[in-house]
């Protein structure tokens, strides 16, 4: 069967299509945005790819078009789809029938660290010998993919809340039926799609109405947001994770994070020492060790395997180090997100300095839903700059100009790259943080670096 994707480059969509590949299906693609670690990931499949929504690209016509979530009326080869009444449907709803059913599905929802987290669990299962099939918004560096079939009942997959097309509102994670479902945190954010976090809050409960009551919740603790979507109604077990009370707790913590002892109903079942930092991603591991429990995985097993994880791609990713400075790639799309990477960088790094570059690249940030939150995120940095957003006329400028920090506005590449020349030191820590390609500001920013 042949496959064409629609938005093939989307972090979800390009797993999609490495699983269709491993079906054995014909798969090619379209997208506009084609960059790393995706396109070169599609590439190595052996998967086709091809630049812009041109209606030729679906000449000879495919057996099935699965359409991603960015794809609009009005787009060129959505409307040559409809009109040619070409068979298609959604990157959710294919999944789901292809791929999921009669699957022990392990869902990471929430609005930070799905990604990180279902990384964890997936390697988790895998260093204990239960090969899962995942599908995972980035690419975890144990592994070579960021989605594979794999041969046994268990899915680890990364339960997105936006919407799954055009031609269905719903959230992606409606489609996916989780037997261990995972409840990270949970805050505003997706404004284009959400007019406030209780429609968000509905679609969540919507979620936990699919998962069976022989099934598993791990949830944080301390989360308002979730306690509250619980209380709408839940049927299924659940099992608190970080902070007072919860059954699954970290004690004896490092004050980078990079160490700590895990506790499961009072009991410690052994310390963690692994590479990543922050608190944000001690919860990430619990909720990880929480959900591999269930499947019948022990607490210390766990351990063994977060202590041989390497990481991910654009998760306070180290690209590179050159004269003295360290430049890392971190996805963070969402104050919070920035708080806690920042947080754990500087935990790291003592009193070195850290210059942020930010790209406000989400709906929700380029358009200053999250204005006000911006300027305590960035306590922890110690120059931020900032790429204009494209249309920007919320005031960017004036968040820069409330730091208390060196920050200034930047229209181009160009110009953040010559601040960068012009107030880098020696052992400075550059954090570029960005939810899209930036433009290849982080190769462009290394080789400049490398010539002072």
């Amino acid at each position: 069967m042949h496959i064409h994707i629609l938005g093939i480059c989307g972090t979800f969509m390009a797993g999609i299509a490495v699983l269709a590949k491993q079906q054995g299906h014909k798969v090619s693609g379209s997208d506009e945005n084609v960059y790393p670690p995706m396109s070169t990931q599609l590439q190595a499949q052996g998967i086709i790819l091809q630049e812009g929504y041109d209606p030729k690209h679906l000449s000879p016509t495919p057996d099935c078009i699965i359409v991603g979530n960015t794809m609009k009326r009005g787009n060129p080869m959505v409307e040559y789809m409809l009109d040619q009444h070409l068979p298609y449907i959604s990157g959710p709803q294919w999944l789901a029938e292809n791929i999921l059913r009669d699957r022990w599905v392990l869902a990471v929802a929430g609005t930070h660290g799905k990604t990180t987290t279902s990384s964890l669990l997936a390697w988790i299962l895998d260093y204990a010998g239960l090969n899962p099939g995942f599908l995972i918004g980035g690419i975890a560096q144990n592994f070579t993919v960021s989605a594979r079939i794999g041969s046994t009942p268990f899915f680890v997959i990364e339960a997105d809340e936006y919407d799954t097309a055009f031609f269905d509102k719903r959230s992606k994670f409606i489609h996916y039926h989780p037997r261990t479902l995972v409840l990270n945190n949970l805050e505003f954010d997706h404004a284009d799609i959400f007019p406030d976090l209780k429609a968000i809050q509905t679609q969540f409960h919507h979620l936990v109405r699919t998962v069976p009551s022989n099934g598993l919740i791990v949830c944080a603790n301390e989360d308002s947001a979730l306690k509250d979507t619980l209380a709408l109604g839940c049927w299924t077990p659940i099992e608190f994770i970080d902070g007072n009370n919860a059954v699954w707790q970290a004690e004896q913590v490092s004050a980078d994070g990079s160490q700590f002892t895990v506790y499961y109903q009072g009991e410690a079942q052994g310390e963690l020492n692994w590479c990543l930092l922050g608190r944000h991603n001690i919860h990430n591991a619990l909720a990880a060790i929480a959900s591999a429990h269930h499947v019948g995985i022990s607490v210390p097993q766990a351990i063994l395997a977060l202590a041989e994880f390497r990481g991910i791609k654009r998760r306070l990713e180290v690209i590179g180090q050159t004269n003295g400075v360290t430049v890392y790639d971190d996805f963070a799309h969402h104050p919070t997100a920035i708080a806690t990477t920042l947080a754990g960088l500087r935990q790291r790094v003592n009193k070195g300095r850290i210059i942020a570059i930010l790209e406000l690249g989400s709906y929700t940030m380029r358009t200053g839903v999250h204005k006000q939150s911006l300027v305590p995120a960035l306590k922890e940095a110690d120059i931020a700059l900032f790429a204009k957003p494209k249309g920007e006329d919320w005031g960017v400028s004036e968040v820069a100009a409330n730091l208390t920090i060196p920050a200034q506005v930047y229209n181009s590449n160009k110009e953040i790259i010559a601040a960068v020349l012009a107030n880098k030191q020696q052992g400075d820590h550059i954090l570029i943080m960005s939810n899209t390609g930036f433009d290849g500001l982080h190769q462009q920013l290394l080789a400049e670096l490398t010539t002072q």
